[in-house]
């Protein structure tokens, strides 16, 4: 079992990088609840029956339809999971919200679509709303007989959301805040009724209004003309004189970052559990027409490259699932265990933020895995994979966005380190000591001490070694660069790789790990197959972001030096992944779906 001291990190964020946890401290998509199923289920009906039927009209953006959808939703209480019960809404814990993200992920214009309503669009109203804001619009909200919208980005102001222009100043007898400026790539704009705009009053102080349209001087611009998500709505606004009830100010003056970034945090977390579900999807479409085509006699599935294709896919995702999964879980544990006299919201609001360097983590694996499967997908397809008379080229189109919004994903490269650099250096996640330890342990030389033993010892081992890698690659260049190691961006990526890597890999572990542990045959599961795959790769990967860090922190014999000690931590035994994703791939094949539903 772990240690107090242990738990204590692990319930940090960024923890996972010095601690270590036994399998049966995550959660697992095998942990899932009758009761969170049924949640689930719905989800997925819903979209089954009431979206996928209407895609060719969504796409072309038939009059009112999507808010008609969306409204739909709202009578199943598909929108009010984020929202708490005193409010009209279901108050789902994170698995539950995880889970219901995922399973509505099927057609990504609707994903986006809910996301900007009940995730991002209800954020800021739930955790920094006055009680009069929430009684006044979350009850609506809820039902989808208001729609919301989410409003930071301008023409000039992007992933750099404090750079905004808008302006809001004091009308002169302080009863309005009087708006002028501009919004931009604004989810639901065309037909949302409530807008949370960001703004910087007298134009210094970034602050957040809650703006109703219909208000005078505002206006929506016409529909954008998108690569993809063409099913969703995404608008400029245009803020004339417009005024704003001085009760609409959304939490306090000069705090509207504050609002923003803990927004971002949730909807970058929401939107991995999107991506794991668009890529089971597309995992699904690329088996079975892997069946139906047939080539040199043959079918595709009966081809080596293809199979490796299908299996790679499903390790992604598996990965994927198991990081987004593991959040949740513990997000939840930390929700339980608030201290007395701390609300449900509260402590909601403090895990935000606790867990933001995950949310970022999420966002950033779960993008590039739906993107790596649509694009593989395309490639199985063949020349009718780039036709739009078949779904792949949409979900290709579609997955795009996913690595732009939500701060881009080099953005959030960038805040990994970041937020756990201010982390190491108030003390709150003790990766200073960890560094200082691991030079010591490289001074005194390899131990001979006993090391991990067991079915996963060789897994194990990778996993502890690469935390250590990362501190190597960490330390020499916090200590080369110190303050400005933020401007060594290419650096600041390839450690953030290696944190998501490490991350990953280990989650994936623990759950091959807790799935054996009630299986006598967990050793040659397909579970495991596909973890030991992961795992290899994975440490590939971060080897060689390793390298590259030290090699652009150190040079001559330094930098030897420095190397020698990565190839002793990066050391590992050779495993035959080809007949390891040969398994996973059958085991794909087998049900024309993602294998590990439910495991």
């Amino acid at each position: 079992m772990a240690t107090t001291t242990v738990s204590q990190n692990m319930a940090r964020g960024g923890g996972f990088l010095i601690s270590s946890c036994a399998p049966d401290e995550i959660f697992t998509p095998a942990d899932i609840t009758g009761d969170q199923k049924l949640i689930g289920q719905t989800a997925e009906e819903f979209v089954a029956k009431e979206v996928l039927p209407l895609v060719p009209e969504l796409e072309l953006h038939s009059k009112g339809l999507m808010a008609q959808v969306l409204k739909k939703a709202g009578e199943l209480g598909l929108l009010a999971g984020g929202i708490p019960e005193e409010y009209g809404g279901a108050g789902l814990d994170k698995v539950s919200a995880t889970l219901l993200s995922e399973k509505l992920a099927a057609y990504a214009s609707f994903a986006v679509t809910h996301g900007g309503h009940a995730g991002i669009g209800t954020v800021p109203i739930v955790y920094f709303g006055t009680e009069q804001q929430k009684k006044k619009y979350l009850p609506r909200i809820a039902t989808g007989e208001i729609i919301s919208c989410y409003c930071l980005s301008e023409p000039q102001a992007g992933s750099d959301a404090l750079a905004a222009r808008t302006r809001a100043v004091l009308s002169p007898d302080g009863q309005n805040w009087i708006l002028n400026g501009q919004k931009m790539w604004i989810t639901n704009g065309g037909f949302a009724d409530l807008f949370v705009v960001f703004a910087k009053v007298d134009g210094e102080k970034f602050s957040c209004f809650l703006v109703e349209r219909g208000a005078p001087g505002f206006s929506v611009g016409a529909e954008e003309k998108k690569m993809g998500i063409k099913g969703s709505s995404t608008t400029a606004l245009f803020f004339e004189n417009t005024p704003v009830p001085k009760e609409n100010l959304l939490h306090e003056i000069g705090r509207g970052h504050i609002v923003a970034f803990n927004t971002l945090n949730a909807g970058r977390f929401s939107l991995g559990a999107y991506c794991v579900g668009g890529a089971k999807k597309i995992l699904e479409v690329a088996s079975k027409y892997s069946k139906e085509r047939a080539a040199f006699g043959r079918q595709l599935a009966q081809f080596g490259l293809i199979d490796a294709k299908l299996a790679e896919m499903a390790i992604r995702i598996y990965a994927a699932e198991s990081m987004i999964y593991r959040i949740a879980g513990q997000v939840d544990v930390a929700t339980a265990s608030a201290a007395a006299g701390t609300t449900k919201t509260e402590q909601g609001m403090k895990m935000l933020e606790e867990y933001a360097i995950e949310s970022s983590i999420s966002k950033v694996y779960g993008s590039e895995t739906v993107d790596y499967c649509v694009d593989e997908a395309v490639q199985i397809f063949g020349g009718y994979g780039y036709h739009e008379d078949y779904p792949v080229a949409r979900s290709y189109r579609d997955s795009r966005i996913n690595r732009i919004f939500e701060g881009t994903n080099e953005i959030n490269r960038m805040l990994i380190i970041q937020m756990l650099m201010k982390r190491a250096m108030s003390g709150v996640l003790p990766l200073i000591p960890a560094a200082m330890k691991l030079a010591e342990e490289v001074l005194a030389g390899p131990s001979m001490e006993e090391g991990a033993s067991g079915e996963f010892a060789p897994e194990e081992r990778i996993v502890a070694n690469n935390k250590k890698i990362f501190l190597q690659a960490a330390g020499a260049a916090v200590q080369r660069f110190r303050e400005q190691l933020a401007e060594q961006q290419e650096i600041v990526a390839a450690l953030a790789n290696v944190v998501m890597e490490i991350y990953a890999m280990e989650s994936c572990l623990r759950r091959a790990q807790k799935a054996a542990k009630g299986n006598a045959g967990g050793s040659s599961s397909v579970m495991a197959d596909a973890m030991r795959v992961f795992v290899s790769d994975a440490a590939d990967r971060a080897e060689r972001e390793a390298r590259t860090a030290l090699a652009a922190t150190v040079e001559g014999d330094a930098l030897r030096t420095q190397l020698a000690v990565l190839r002793r931590f990066a050391k590992r035994e050779t495993i035959d992944t080809i007949a390891l994703r040969r398994r996973v791939a059958a085991a794909v094949l087998a049900g024309d779906r993602y294998p590990f539903e439910g495991r």
